[in-house]
C-alpha cells in the first residue's frame, strides 16, 4: 500500500510535533510557590535556628516536591503580635501557597489565620499555637509536659523540697501560658515545695531584660531556692545568673550554645532542649506535604519530644548547632 506524498509530509509534521511538545513537557518549568514564614522575633536565637532550618528545607525539599519555593520570612524585628497578624495576612492576600507562624498572641494573629486560609493558603503555626484558628496542625512542643519536665527535673536538683520561682517570659503567649501551669501542675504533686507568693515573673522576651528579671527578683526575694525558667532567655547572655553556682538551682527551656557554659559552671542543672532547627525545616515540609500532595497529618498537633542535655552531653548536643546556625 501506498501513501500520498502530502500524506507523508502531514504525518511527518505531526510526528515533529508530538516531539517538540514532548521536549516541551520535559524541558517545562517546575511550578512556582512562595512560603511565608512568621516568627515571634528576629533578635531570639530560637528564631534565628528556625530560619536557617526553612532555608534548608527550601533547598532540599525543592527538588524532592517538584517545584520552585521562594522562602518570604516576615519576622518581626522584635515581639509583635500584631506586626504578625499583619504579614500574615498581607502573606495571604499576595498569594503565598503556605504560611508557618509562631504566635506572640493568639487572639491577636487568629482573625488573619483565618483569612490568609480563605485566601487560599495552607496555615500551620510552630512553637506556639492558635488552636481556635482554621491553622490545619501545630508543631513543637507539649507546652505543659514541657512545664512539668522543668519542675521534675528542678525538684531532683533541690531534693525535693524549697521554695521556686518561675521566669516566664510574654504573658500573652500561649505557649508560655501552658508551660506555667504545667509547672504549677507538676508543683502541687511535691509537699515540701512551693511557689513563692507572687513568684511567676513576667518580662519582655530579650536576653537583658529576662536577666534584669531574674536578678532583680532574686535580690528581692533572697528566699528564692530554685529558679524555673521555662525560656532559657537570660542564659543567651554572660554573666546572667549572679550568684555562687549551685547555690540557686536552675533547671531551663532550650540549649542553645551560648547556654551551654551555664551548665559547665554549673550555675544551671539541667537544660531541655527543643528543636529550634526543627520549628523551621519540619514546617516547611508539612506546608509542602498539604500544598503539593494534599496530606496533612494524622493528627493536628504534631510533638517534637525535648531532649535533656547535661554537662555530661552538653558537648555532643552543641555539635548539631553548627549545622543549625549554618556553621
Amino acid at each position: 500500500m501506498t501513501f500520498p506524498t502530502r500524506s507523508l509530509a502531514m504525518v511527518g509534521v505531526a510526528l515533529l510535533s508530538l516531539a517538540a511538545g514532548l521536549t516541551r513537557g520535559q524541558d517545562a518549568p517546575k511550578k512556582k510557590l512562595t512560603i511565608g514564614l512568621v516568627a515571634k522575633s528576629q533578635s531570639n536565637p530560637v528564631f534565628q535556628a528556625a530560619h536557617v532550618g526553612a532555608r534548608d528545607a527550601v533547598k532540599e525539599l525543592g527538588a524532592k516536591y517538584g517545584v520552585e519555593i521562594t522562602l518570604d520570612i516576615q519576622t518581626p524585628p522584635d515581639e509583635d503580635a500584631q506586626k504578625q497578624a499583619e504579614a500574615v495576612e498581607q502573606l495571604g492576600r499576595a498569594g503565598a501557597a503556605g504560611i508557618a507562624v509562631s504566635c506572640s498572641d493568639a487572639n491577636a494573629v487568629t482573625g488573619a489565620i483565618d483569612k490568609a486560609v480563605a485566601a487560599g493558603a495552607a496555615v500551620m503555626c510552630f512553637d506556639s499555637d492558635a488552636p481556635r484558628s482554621k491553622r490545619f496542625c501545630y508543631y513543637g512542643t507539649d507546652d505543659i509536659v514541657c512545664g512539668k519536665l522543668v519542675m521534675q527535673e528542678l525538684a531532683k536538683a533541690m531534693g525535693d523540697k524549697g521554695t521556686i520561682a518561675i521566669l516566664a517570659g510574654n504573658q500573652t503567649a500561649p505557649n508560655l501560658r501552658n508551660r506555667v501551669k504545667g509547672v504549677r501542675d507538676e508543683l502541687a504533686l511535691h509537699n515540701q515545695m512551693k511557689l513563692l507568693d507572687d513568684g511567676v515573673f513576667y518580662h519582655v522576651e530579650t536576653p537583658e531584660k529576662a536577666a534584669e528579671a531574674v536578678n532583680t527578683a532574686q535580690t528581692t526575694n533572697p528566699g528564692i531556692e530554685g529558679w524555673a525558667m521555662i525560656g532559657g532567655w537570660p542564659l543567651f547572655t554572660k554573666n546572667a545568673l549572679r550568684w555562687k553556682p549551685g547555690s540557686i538551682k536552675v533547671v531551663a527551656v532550650d540549649a542553645l550554645p551560648a547556654q551551654l557554659p551555664y551548665l559547665e559552671s554549673g550555675h544551671v542543672e539541667v537544660l531541655l532542649a527543643q528543636d529550634c532547627y526543627g520549628w523551621g525545616y519540619k514546617s516547611i515540609e508539612l506546608l509542602l506535604e498539604k500544598v503539593v500532595k494534599g496530606k496533612q497529618p494524622t493528627e493536628t498537633r504534631v510533638i517534637d519530644p525535648l531532649t535533656r542535655v547535661t554537662k555530661e552531653n552538653a558537648a555532643d548536643w552543641a555539635k548539631k548547632w553548627d549545622k543549625w546556625l549554618g556553621k
